[in-house]
């Protein structure tokens, strides 16, 4: 299928892959060895960083704990969690994969709790990193799924690169990485109203990436951002965004906006990145320089 867009035709990709929507555009239509790489390189994180999965390495870990070596790209995804578990006071962390199980979202999908939260554990007690192999001296069950998704669409835009692929554009359900050398308009949806939307990004080479917390319930006032110290859902945010050079850093922060405001986030990581937090009194916070506009305060 084919798309006119700014720079001419775009053929899409459509799949689902790690339980969610994608749609790859391209200037031109992909080949078969490109279309395969894609596929394979999916594959190859899911099979690590899942937890949903009985053969990753996530759950290799969970069962068993020691010594588990990872893929080459898990330094780049460690990073960011080490710098926003500094940065929120150990509130986001990956290791609220126990806590989500306990509340029912879990790889068996009961989505039906277990017994009250808990706070993750500690960080240094519970995982030691180095380079690509972590180590547990007891079962450890991580959780990348504040970061994973959007780290995984850099990678597939990253092997299409690779592969000779212009005027990339990948989207996995609202975490999107624009390459395509245009502007894409992006609607912001309300969080309580899907035919509605807050404002408008016009997103040039970048990524945007957003969260809501009406994306994944499954019970009165459970959903999946969780505060790591207390393993309760969040109740003061409804949804975030976040602009960023790179769908990684786009993907962590707009969960790490559940828990400090952008303002924070930038004195504590260093990082450029533009954001819209609305919490769940309707009231609207923006960053000065955002790539479009909110429509409301």
């Amino acid at each position: 299928m084919s798309d006119e867009g700014e720079g001419g035709a775009f053929h899409t990709l459509r799949f689902d892959a790690i339980g969610t929507s994608w749609e790859v555009d391209t200037h031109e239509l992909m080949t078969p060895t490109q279309t395969r790489a894609l596929h394979e390189r999916v594959e190859r994180f899911d099979r690590a960083y899942s937890r949903f999965r009985s053969d990753s390495l996530v759950t290799r870990l969970a069962e068993d704990g020691g010594t588990v070596a990872f893929p080459d790209d898990l330094p780049a995804l460690i990073e960011v969690y080490e710098t926003l578990f500094a940065a929120t006071g150990g509130v986001m962390t990956p290791l609220v994969g126990s806590s989500l199980e306990r509340l029912g979202y879990g790889s068996d999908y009961t989505l039906m709790p277990s017994g009250p939260a808990i706070g993750s554990p500690d960080w240094a007690s519970s995982i030691e990193v180095s380079g690509t192999s972590v180590t547990a001296p007891r079962p450890a069950l991580l959780d990348f799924g504040a970061a994973g998704k959007g780290y995984l669409v850099d990678l597939v835009a990253e092997v299409l690169a690779e592969l000779g692929a212009t005027g990339i554009t990948v989207d996995a359900s609202g975490d999107l990485l624009n390459r395509s050398g245009g502007v894409l308009r992006i609607a912001l949806e309300h969080p309580y109203n899907p035919e509605l939307a807050i404002g408008v990004v016009e997103l040039a080479e970048g990524a945007l990436c957003g969260s809501a917390s009406n994306r994944r319930t499954w019970g009165a006032g459970l959903h999946h951002v969780l505060d790591g110290l207390t393993g309760l859902p969040v109740e003061e945010v409804a949804a975030t965004w976040a602009v960023a050079a790179d769908a990684l850093h786009a993907d962590a922060l707009a969960t790490a906006l559940f828990f400090e405001d952008a303002a924070t986030l930038h004195d504590r990581t260093g990082w450029n990145f533009e954001a819209v937090r609305m919490m769940t009194n309707g009231r609207v916070e923006v960053t000065s320089d955002l790539p479009g506009e909110v429509f409301t305060r």
